[in-house]
């Protein structure tokens, strides 16, 4: 009898997993079958979901590549690490993401909204692309849909502010967020409709690859990065207002849905809110800005590749 080949290991790689809708998605990842590739930041933390991943799922499920996705060496290292152990990706889930109360640069003189919610997922995108390619992966940015409205507390009758960007910002990050009139809130929505805008040209760019890139909100869900993004006057009602959120897991099941759902197989270059496909701001559909976007990022990716 001739001995079958070994089915292959379908890969998963997601970030920001060592909290709130993030270890839910490693966790239910691995236990569809998937192998998860986490990136984290603090040894600790990772070490405690790879150890519920044991428990829950078996062993040799989880592996943790160690790295700041705050930093460009950090995203570079860590999609090197991942490329070293994995020559073909599935599934990348960028769900790292932070809100910041205060305007400061990361070590590369970006604003750090920037950094963390738009260049960590671009960078890991593009540096992963091979492996993507040899997955027929699919990318699932996990955006928010305060690029929608940025008002944090919406008035009956008044329209909604999306967030903005002007084409010429799009030619320097570091103009990106300037500290003057740095509005915490607006900023982050600002970074979040970059990683949409790139996410919509880069499933142009992959669509014959057999890459996927969608983006989705998963909803309002009870995580420490609403606990920031909650109004500081509304903040001693924060233990009530969190009684109406989404779980952790109601959260993570939009992005689960984008990742493993055979419904949606070939689905690309969509925004969803929960489950539903949604238009997002006229500027972010701006082909040129896409463009100009995606190339001011390549080159802080990699430096000396033309534009």
């Amino acid at each position: 009898m001739t001995a079958q080949p070994a089915p292959e290991r379908r890969v998963a790689v997601v970030t920001g997993a060592t909290g709130g809708m993030g270890r839910v998605i490693a966790l239910e990842l691995a236990r569809s079958g998937m192998h998860v590739v986490i990136v984290a930041r603090d040894p600790r933390r990772a070490d405690s979901l790879r150890d519920q991943v044991e428990r829950e799922v078996g062993a040799g499920r989880l592996d943790v590549v160690p790295g700041d996705l705050s930093r460009r060496d950090g995203v570079i290292g860590a999609a090197g690490a991942v490329l070293a152990r994995h020559p073909a990706v599935h599934v990348l889930v960028n769900n790292a993401g932070a809100h910041f109360g205060e305007h400061r640069l990361s070590p590369d003189g970006v604003e750090r909204h920037v950094a963390v919610d738009y260049l960590a997922a671009y960078g890991l995108t593009l540096l992963l692309q091979e492996a993507l390619e040899r997955g027929g992966a699919r990318v699932v940015n996990v955006a928010s849909d305060t690029l929608r409205d940025t008002r944090q507390v919406k008035l009956p009758g008044r329209p909604p502010r999306p967030a903005t960007v002007t084409t010429d910002e799009l030619d320097d990050l570091t103009r990106l967020n300037p500290a003057d009139g740095f509005a915490p809130f607006q900023a982050y929505a600002r970074a979040k409709l970059l990683t949409v805008m790139a996410g919509y040209d880069l499933a142009r760019t992959f669509e014959d690859l057999g890459i996927t890139v969608n983006a989705v909100h998963p909803g309002i869900a009870a995580t420490n990065i609403v606990d920031d993004l909650i109004p500081p006057a509304l903040r001693p009602f924060g233990a009530l207002i969190r009684r109406f959120m989404l779980t952790p897991e109601e959260g993570a099941s939009a992005a689960l849905r984008l990742a493993t759902d055979l419904a949606l197989a070939g689905v690309t270059g969509r925004y969803f809110v929960r489950d539903v496909d949604t238009r997002t701001p006229p500027v972010s559909y701006d082909v040129t800005a896409q463009r100009r976007l995606r190339a001011t990022s390549d080159r802080y990716f990699l430096p000396g590749r033309p534009s």
